[in-house]
């Protein structure tokens, strides 16, 4: 008798992460609060846009491989990748400036196809030390734009996070981070657009 184990990874406030037959699967949960078929549209859109993201990422950078998407129970099935959550390791590799490029250089490719991540934070990237590759996981944040506003902002969020979880590196990390982002076509821009974001956000601080 074959017995399917099913392991919970992760359950935050949108999804329930779980790990079935060496797959991952990622579930919506139901939102109680709200109306019962405005709950049911809003998480089958998040479930289609997440995936329709993945789809476009997997063509350009490293992903987990989509394998099905069922809109009714709201999952989406995907490659389970074997790697280091860099949350956990990053600190600790010995080749972590030259992954901090990668990262760089990856959330470029994003960018100049028009692809927001929307919670770029290393607790979102691995690193398969057989690949020698950091890939990105969950888009449920993600959108698509054009707009050199919402690109700075994204990088915004993964300099806080660097600050917050790596800090006693996260200087160098950055710089490294930006040697790899400056492959972006339009990387002055951004990074310009960036500095704007930065200062907002300390006047907000000493407001």
């Amino acid at each position: 008798m074959l017995i399917k184990m099913i392991k919970t990874i992760f359950q935050g406030a949108e999804a329930i992460i779980l790990l079935k037959n060496r797959r991952i699967i990622k579930k919506r949960i139901k939102k109680s609060y709200r109306y019962f078929i405005l709950d049911e549209r809003l998480r089958k859109q998040r479930t289609r846009k997440e995936s329709k993201l993945l789809k476009k990422a997997y063509n350009l950078i490293p992903v987990p491989e989509l394998i099905k998407t069922n809109e009714n129970t709201k999952e989406i099935i995907l490659e389970n990748i074997n790697g280091k959550k860099l949350s956990n390791h990053l600190d600790k590799l010995n080749n972590s400036l030259e992954i901090c490029y990668q990262i760089g250089k990856n959330i470029a490719i994003l960018h100049d196809s028009n692809i927001i991540h929307g919670d770029l934070t290393t607790s979102n990237m691995i690193y398969s030390i057989k690949e020698k590759k950091v890939f990105f996981i969950d888009f449920g944040l993600g959108f698509e734009s054009q707009k050199d506003e919402d690109k700075a902002v994204d990088l915004h969020v993964l300099k806080e996070a660097l600050e917050a979880k790596h800090f006693e590196k996260a200087k160098r990390f950055w710089i490294s981070i930006l040697k790899g982002y400056y492959n972006s076509k339009n990387a002055k821009n951004i990074l310009k657009r960036l500095e704007s974001v930065e200062k907002r956000g300390r006047y907000k601080q000493s407001y």
